[in-house]
């Protein structure tokens, strides 16, 4: 017996787990060891007929003897070689020559282990997933993941015939990251992890936490990917500061990407990012939206979620292309002027067994207790925000959409969901906090730290939140959430409440329209009409309108008026800037045959006058979150339903709004304004243009020396039926 065999007899049970599956440290046994006075490289190859270990220039160094029934070979290391390859035979003249992966060292540094371990490596998704990189003059892919409990971990591909014994990684114990560069391993490899768990049962494959791409449903492979983008947007990123900057205009067009246009010509197919951003870009820059939201653009399983319950926050959906092809669309926007925010959902996760539900066999990005880790409302898993690696990959990906692609926002979903215990939970099934309360504390410290990071970098924060909870908005420092807006949800139910109601009948819940001003200065407010508003038996927008189909549409402008004058910024949702009357489908393009009607098209013109004219008057999104910005002329007149307040600049311009609900027009109407001279109208939501009948005052009007409502001057006015005035001093 040979040093070679009497070494393989001594690792002989080592080399059988090897074989099975079951050993969880190969860089103990694999690679190059010490073997007496020899350094032996030992490689496992099932199913060759022999190996040589040959130099860089593909020259035989040795012969490896064949040591083990199951596909193991050793060899010795000829004196003063530091690297070698393997050239492995096949049989019938066939050979590989390949790198050994167990040659390489690890390429996290001590500094990467403590602050992964720590939860505070913010460029986690630089260390953690797939890697294309040279180590040592050789290209492959640093693969590695967060499994503490595993007993064992392997990187599966088509790289290596999906066999978990030929890639087991190495593992960091006092973080529970495992870790290995594969050779040869490029960009549009697909792969998995293979798992044990504690006890050593194989768990169901894994798709890698930090994909940057994945494979189509119903696959569910993690795909390598390199970007190659080059950036054109320096000049918008140079635009973006620390502090957000409230007193700019925002105006948001919401879209689903998948069904905002289709390709009728090719199976009524989906956009492609790039074909987005032509098509979508030029028609969100010619109606003057200042910014474009995408539901989740997240890699995720299912199309009926919209993109709501992701599997990977890591990877652009491969819906509409490539992760390069959606930095192609934001770049596009933001050459072109328009912001662009995603709406991103740190609140669950769905439980697909190939996603991150009881990842290595434990309740790790999960709570072990239902009652605070299950939402059964939506049948998905809610995060451990107090464990510190599952914090750091939650604000990892926020980072990584803000830093990789540009994004200029985040909208974070089901906030609520996330502050309390007790959200949509009957007593008995959620805990209190320790403080005996329904506060989550920890996804509050978890959103705090978010805002406090997202903002560091230039870009803002939406919370999507419907409660009560106070300071949502407000500065860390003060208490608050830190978020930069928060979505007016009070004020989104109450109005479209108040335009249901027959005209006739709104004298009786005029106060829908005047509640919000109670609340509208205690947070940075957006007022959203939604794609939630259009869809499950709620009605499109324009089918809440009461009355004929003059009035709807009539009903529709007037609303859309005090939208736009109403403090806050502004957000709706693709399809209502055209009337679209049925609901929103998921799977079919907006109704964009409505243009070749004159009442669709009306509607259209006048969102884009609208957003015109606000964009262009300070008065009208300069001071949104003060009460300095906002003043009643009167609130009162219920009987006539009509309303009327001025909106005011920081340097004391200001303009006048008046809207009529009722389809009656109201001559001699008069309010106060707080100055003489000639008045002109911005918008009139009744003109001719816009479908309305063009009752008015011909587009101007001079202040009477009148006192009116307190004030020195008024406005002698023929208020347009179920109409919205914005008007203007004229110099």
């Amino acid at each position: 017996m040979n040093e070679l065999q009497a070494d393989a007899l001594a690792l002989r049970e080592q080399l059988s787990a090897l074989a099975s599956g079951r050993h969880n440290n190969p860089f103990a046994v694999l690679g190059v060891h010490r073997v007496g006075d020899a350094r032996v490289v030992r490689t496992f190859q099932p199913g060759a007929t022999g190996v040589e270990l040959i130099d860089a220039d593909g020259a035989v160094l040795a012969d490896m003897e064949y040591i083990h029934p199951a596909g193991f070979f050793a060899g010795r290391l000829p004196p003063r070689k530091r690297n070698y390859r393997l050239r492995v035979h096949h049989g019938a003249g066939a050979s590989d020559d390949i790198e050994d992966p167990y040659r390489f060292g690890s390429a996290l540094g001590e500094l990467d282990l403590y602050l992964l371990g720590e939860g505070s490596h913010l460029n986690v998704y630089d260390k953690l997933g797939a890697h294309v990189m040279e180590v040592a003059g050789v290209r492959g892919t640093r693969f590695a993941v967060w499994a503490p409990k595993a007993s064992r971990v392997s990187v599966v591909g088509d790289f290596n015939g999906w066999d978990g014994r030929r890639h087991v990684m190495r593992l960091h114990p006092g973080n529970g990251i495992w870790e290995i560069f594969v050779p040869g391993a490029r960009g549009g490899a697909y792969y998995k992890f293979e798992l044990l768990d504690q006890d050593g049962r194989l768990l169901p494959l894994k798709t890698d936490p930090f994909a940057r791409y994945c494979e189509s449903p119903p696959g569910n492979a993690s795909i390598v990917y390199e970007s190659r983008y080059r950036w054109k947007d320096a000049a918008w990123l140079s635009t973006r500061r620390v502090e957000p900057a409230l007193d700019r205009p925002v105006s948001i067009y919401e879209v689903h990407l998948g069904s905002w246009r289709r390709n009728p010509d090719e199976g009524n197919r989906s956009l492609t990012y790039r074909e987005l951003a032509d098509e979508l870009v030029a028609y969100v820059l010619d109606m003057g939206f200042t910014h474009v939201e995408l539901l989740p653009v997240t890699e995720h399983p299912f199309d009926g979620s919209w993109g709501y319950q992701p599997i990977g926050l890591y990877a652009p959906t491969q819906r509409f292309g490539t992760p390069d092809d959606f930095r192609y669309f934001v770049d596009s926007c933001h050459q072109s002027g328009i912001g662009v925010i995603v709406d991103w959902v740190p609140a669950h996760f769905p439980r697909d067994e190939h996603g991150l539900g009881r990842f290595d066999g434990t309740a790790l990005y999960e709570h072990e207790d239902p009652r605070k880790g299950e939402h059964a409302d939506w049948g998905t898993l809610i995060y451990n925000y107090g464990r510190r690696e599952v914090a750091n990959y939650l604000i990892g990906s926020a980072l990584y959409w803000i830093q990789e692609f540009h994004i200029d926002a985040l909208r974070v979903d089901a906030v609520a969901s996330m502050l309390y215990l007790d959200y949509s939970r009957q007593p008995g099934e959620w805990t209190p906090n320790a403080r005996g309360g329904n506060e989550n504390l920890e996804a509050v410290e978890f959103l705090r730290r978010l805002n406090h990071e997202v903002h560091a970098r230039g870009a803002n924060t939406h919370a999507e939140e419907s409660t009560a909870w106070p300071g949502v908005s407000h500065p860390t420092y003060t208490g608050g959430l830190g978020f930069t807006y928060k979505w007016n949800m009070g004020w989104m139910h109450d109005t479209l409440a108040y335009m249901q109601e027959d005209p006739v009948h709104r004298m009786y819940h005029h106060d829908k329209m005047t509640f919000g001003l109670v609340y509208a200065f205690n947070e940075n407010f957006i007022l959203p009409l939604s794609h939630d508003e259009v869809v499950h038996g709620k009605r499109s927008i324009v089918g809440r309108m009461p009355g004929d189909a003059w009035q709807r549409f009539a009903n529709l402008r007037a609303y859309y008026g005090s939208m736009f004058c109403h403090p806050g910024k502004k957000l709706l949702f693709m399809g209502a800037e055209i009337a679209q009357e049925s609901e929103w489908g998921h799977d079919r393009s907006i109704d964009w045959h409505l243009l070749g009607e004159p009442a669709h098209r009306g509607v259209q013109s006048l969102l884009r006058d609208l957003n015109r004219v606000y964009r262009d008057t300070p008065a009208l999104h300069q001071v949104d979150f003060s009460p300095e910005g906002f003043e009643w002329i009167d609130w009162q007149d219920k009987a006539s339903s009509v309303f009327s307040w001025l909106r005011r600049a920081r340097d004391g311009k200001f303009v006048v709004c008046v809207a009529n609900f009722t389809p009656v027009i109201r001559y001699d109407y008069r309010i106060g304004v707080p100055r003489g001279g000639a008045y002109r109208e911005l918008v009139n939501t009744d003109a001719a243009a816009y479908g309305g009948s063009n009752a008015g005052n011909a587009g101007s009007i001079t202040a009477d020396e009148f006192p009116s409502h307190g004030r020195p001057h008024s406005l002698n006015l023929t208020l347009p039926p179920l109409a919205t005035l914005i008007i203007a001093p004229a110099d």
